[in-house]
């Protein structure tokens, strides 16, 4: 069955659905594969295999797989998300070891739509950091195993980098799903505003910067999931713009004394270029980044963390010690600058002029090239925070706007993948997706790392 190994999620489903594979066979495939390849990846925290190979039984025994998108298509879940009979360990052994009781709702629904979880992928501490390590393992960027996979949902981009799974359930705060796509060369969507919100303890987490979203290494396999998970159905048939866009795009810093290394430059550059010579228009135009910006999401940042501390009801003493200084930098700000809505709306209602003015924003999704593989949640706060910050400052401004924004894989460089952003204004995400779909006819990517026994095209 090797065969279906590095196939999109909507030809497996297409193919269970029409008889030619069954459920079981593609989930104890895919089982395999994990198994011969995690040693080296790093990926994943738990594995389901006879839960996983149950539920695919009983997939094959249904009567309605004709109705079912992502019938009998393995996934993994980020372990920041309950899937039932399983811990939720958010990266810590803080938490509880006590399985979940139900599924979170996104669960729920690719359930529902036929998806097997076979297994949670590896998170960092709390989802906090641009790495995805902890003390049983460290996710590696399958393209060049001496780096991360990114972070926070580097163990769910490593898993479809690989080949394990098609599709992988992510969570974007900061950059959580864009990082590790840029790492690993996939696909990755954060949408916006009301679409697929993540929650911690009845709030939404993060004081609103957290949304679920999609890994995959296709854009269809990306918006069909979207959907899937958002319970909606108006994104999985991606259609290109019908109309020249005003195209934007920028390289610029969002902050004082951050450095953009060339070669990460050169995507989006060559986007441009790609998009201009199919019709569009495109134009030098840099997001409203102002001073301000960069308190206003740390604030979000370690007060958001700190409340997790609570609402989980953790020991802070089991706390790694990188996580206990962040928490405390996050209540000291909380009590001479907490995060308030006006902050989050300033940037909102300044990024608002530019897309009054371009239907979209292109700029790289890294600064440099992703942080070293190791275990990074033995170094210290300082040493986290500087590292993070130096290699991935330009996704988070985009969570403080809530706009939907993508990475999509443009080429490569020394053998590792680099990414572009697509950014949009709110409720915009059919557009995010159309230009990622456009760029991936104009330049086919290489949906795989080599390497891993997975076809690479």
């Amino acid at each position: 069955m090797q065969q279906w190994i590095g196939t999109s999620a909507r030809d497996l489903a297409a193919a269970v659905r029409d008889g030619k594979v069954s459920a079981v066979e593609l989930v104890r495939a895919h089982l395999d594969h994990l198994a011969e390849v995690e040693h080296r990846l790093g990926a994943f925290a738990s594995v389901r295999q006879r839960a996983a190979l149950e539920e695919a039984e009983a997939l094959d025994g249904r009567a309605d797989k004709a109705d079912l998108p992502l019938a009998g298509v393995p996934i993994a879940v980020k372990d920041n998300t309950d899937l039932a009979g399983e811990p939720t360990r958010h990266g810590s052994k803080a938490t509880s070891s006590e399985p979940a009781g139900q599924d979170a709702e996104v669960v729920a629904r690719l359930r529902a739509a036929g998806a097997i979880p076979i297994g949670k992928t590896r998170c960092p501490e709390l989802s906090a950091w641009g790495t995805s390590e902890d003390p049983a393992g460290v996710s590696v960027s399958p393209w060049d195993p001496s780096r991360t996979a990114g972070g926070s949902s580097g163990g769910s981009a490593a898993a479809v980098a690989a080949g394990v799974v098609p599709l992988a359930v992510a969570t974007d705060g900061l950059g959580s799903v864009r990082i590790p796509a840029a790492a690993c060369g996939l696909v990755g969507l954060k949408p916006g505003a009301d679409v697929l919100p993540e929650h911690q303890g009845g709030e939404h987490h993060w004081f609103g910067m957290s949304r679920y979203g999609p890994l995959a290494t296709t854009v269809a396999d990306a918006a069909l999931f979207l959907d899937v998970m958002a319970g909606t159905d108006r994104h999985r048939e991606v259609t290109e713009a019908a109309r020249p866009l005003q195209v934007a795009v920028s390289w610029a810093p969002p902050a004082p004394g951050t450095v953009i290394t060339r070669h990460w430059i050169e995507p989006t550059l060559e986007a441009g270029r790609l998009l201009r010579a199919a019709g569009h228009a495109v134009m030098r135009a840099d997001p409203p980044y102002e001073p301000a910006t960069v308190p206003a999401v740390v604030a979000r940042w370690t007060q958001g963390v700190a409340r997790d501390v609570e609402l989980l009801g953790l020991d802070e003493s089991r706390l790694q010690p990188r996580t206990r200084a962040h928490v405390a930098v996050g209540r000291a700000l909380g009590s001479r600058y907490p995060a308030a809505p006006e902050q989050a709306q300033r940037f909102r209602d300044r990024l608002a002029g530019l897309f009054e003015q371009h239907d979209v924003l292109l700029l790289p999704t890294l600064a440099r090239d992703p942080l070293p593989a190791r275990a990074w949640h033995r170094a210290g706060w300082t040493a986290n925070l500087a590292a993070t910050v130096a290699a991935y400052p330009l996704t988070p401004a985009f969570n403080l706007a809530d706009v939907p924004v993508a990475a999509v894989p443009m080429w490569e460089h020394r053998g590792r993948p680099l990414s572009v952003q697509v950014v949009a204004a709110p409720g915009r995400e059919d557009l995010v997706l159309a230009v990622a779909a456009e760029l991936e006819r104009l330049r086919p990517w290489t949906r795989h790392a080599p390497g891993w026994g997975v076809p690479t095209s």
